[in-house]
């Protein structure tokens, strides 16, 4: 597996770039779709669950993997990516590392009491619009508004 070469951004210093791969995960509950967030580690912001490429592993299944560590979610990820979204990752001190996450729905099959970073994060299950609302990153916010998966489509 080749390893991420470093990518190049307007505004980012050459080869600081990184990708991270991200997983919306959803259920659907009487017809309505629902998004799991969660908190990040440090400063308790509301997020989907992500992180870096992983060796051997496609881009989907990375971020399905994440899903699990982060928010305790078994699952069924799509390999076809909805789109991406920037953000600045904190390496502290005022230092962030420019990065695009390429994000991925996860239908949730299903939610673990334990999982690895059970005891750093919280998680909440709500609709698209207040997933929306309750995320940083705007161009996150719009893919999740735009997010509508087909069980979710009324049949004519």
């Amino acid at each position: 597996m080749v390893k991420q070469l470093p990518l190049s951004l307007l505004g980012a210093r050459k080869g600081e770039l990184r990708t991270q791969f991200g997983a919306l995960c959803y259920r659907i509950r009487r017809d309505k779709v629902q998004i799991l967030v969660i908190t990040s580690r440090r400063s308790k912001r509301w997020i989907v669950p992500k992180g870096w490429p992983m060796e051997g592993k496609t881009p989907a299944v990375s971020a399905a993997t994440e899903a699990w560590e982060e928010a305790g979610v078994r699952g069924k990820p799509d390999e076809t990516a909805l789109g991406v979204y920037t953000y600045g990752k904190n390496r502290g001190e005022g230092d962030e590392l420019p990065c695009l996450v390429m994000v991925f729905p996860l239908l949730v099959k299903s939610l673990a009491k334990k999982f690895p970073e059970s005891g750093q994060r919280r998680r909440r299950w709500v609709s698209r619009k207040k997933a929306a609302k309750m995320v940083a990153e705007e161009d996150l916010a719009q893919l999740i508004l735009k997010f509508d998966p087909p069980r979710s489509r009324k049949r004519s």
